[in-house]
């Protein structure tokens, strides 16, 4: 599974403090009632056990969502095993309310341990296996205590509650699966439509919604064109052309730095957005850009071609933030490094100078 549905679906088993608060209110709010009515060790201890639970499980509930606000790692194992012990708790209440002999409170602890049954369910359905576990834990109790109660009618429970418990694991599998298909799905769509589906870099959207969400605003937009690459497609076919775009991609992701991205914005055009670099630098990764990719490509069936290319840069924010003005800035640098002879790098003036490129 990718990480990031993997990341998603962990996210959704911490729900929102509503949610949070309506279970614990419930199985607290119940567990108070049947200790009020039965007022002995067991069943106060039990409270007890309830209140610290989601005491805990609160505090930890809310360090996660803090700790997530400010991209540090949150403390989920923790998180998942008080919902395993919460799960429990219920399920021993349920054990010891069949086991007192009074009907009003085990028919009160059981209906709780059914009720969260199907929250649990329809909750944790990211993480299937942990469904099964809280479901096994807060139902399966009323089992062992059946046989207990001296009613023999109980001895229905052993094949009741464990349909019941299969039922809701298959249907926890079930609504994960159509999850994280829809997931799959959804991720493919968004790759596919920010995504070039020859080269797989970033198309023009995802050029510009990678430049929209960056951090740092002092980067440097370099727009690259083949010089030569329309007498390869022309004179060797389609697929050799396809084949040297491939190959040039592929050369430049290696010429990337950690935090720099390429894109295809078509044709034989590509875009390398360098970030936190000046004027200088910007100018010295264009020509390595320049000499780099225009070295020769084997193509196979040996054909081997070699093609120049032109860079024009645009620096943010000094031609702008938007998208649309850095390509415009870049565009009519590359023109002038074309018409100045091909393979070449042109810088675009600043905009208090006068009109012109160095």
């Amino acid at each position: 599974m990718p990480d990031d549905i993997r990341r998603a679906l962990i996210a959704s088993l911490f729900g929102t403090l509503p949610i949070f608060a309506g279970g614990v209110v419930n199985s607290i709010m119940v567990a108070a009632i049947i200790a009020g009515r039965m007022a002995t060790p067991v069943f106060l201890g039990w409270l007890a056990v309830e209140v610290a639970i989601c005491a805990l499980r609160l505090v930890v509930l809310l360090t996660c969502f803090r700790n997530a606000a400010r991209g540090r790692p949150t403390p989920t194992d923790v998180y998942l095993l008080l919902g395993v012990c919460w799960a429990g708790s219920v399920g021993f209440g349920a054990f010891i309310s069949l086991l007192s002999g009074d009907w009003v409170i085990a028919t009160l602890a059981c209906m709780s341990a059914a009720a969260m049954v199907g929250g649990v369910c329809f909750r944790n359905f990211g993480a299937p296996r942990l469904a099964a576990a809280m479901i096994v834990l807060s139902l399966g109790p009323t089992c062992l205590a059946a046989p207990f109660t001296g009613e023999w009618i109980m001895v229905a429970t052993f094949v009741q509650i464990p349909f019941y418990l299969v039922s809701m694991r298959m249907a926890a599998y079930k609504l994960n699966g159509l999850l994280v298909t829809t997931m799959r799905a959804q991720a493919e769509n968004q790759h596919l439509a920010r995504h070039d589906a020859l080269t797989g870099l970033p198309n023009r959207v995802g050029l510009m919604h990678a430049i929209e969400e960056r951090a740092d605003r002092r980067v440097a937009l370099l727009y690259l064109d083949l010089d030569g690459f329309k007498a390869v497609n022309d004179g060797h076919g389609h697929a050799a052309g396809d084949r040297l775009l491939t190959c040039a991609a592929d050369r430049l992701r290696t010429l990337l730095r950690s935090g720099d991205f390429a894109a295809r914005i078509g044709g034989d055009e590509f875009v390398v957005v360098a970030r936190g670099v000046d004027r200088r630098q910007a100018s010295s990764f264009g020509e390595r850009l320049i000499q780099e990719i225009g070295q020769p490509y084997d193509l196979g069936q040996g054909l081997v071609v070699r093609v120049g290319v032109s860079v024009g840069v645009a620096l943010a924010p000094d031609h702008g933030e938007d998208v649309p003005d850095l390509l415009d800035v870049a565009d009519t640098a590359l023109y002038l490094a074309k018409t100045a002879g091909k393979s070449r790098c042109v810088v675009a003036e600043a905009p208090a100078q006068a009109a012109g490129v160095v």
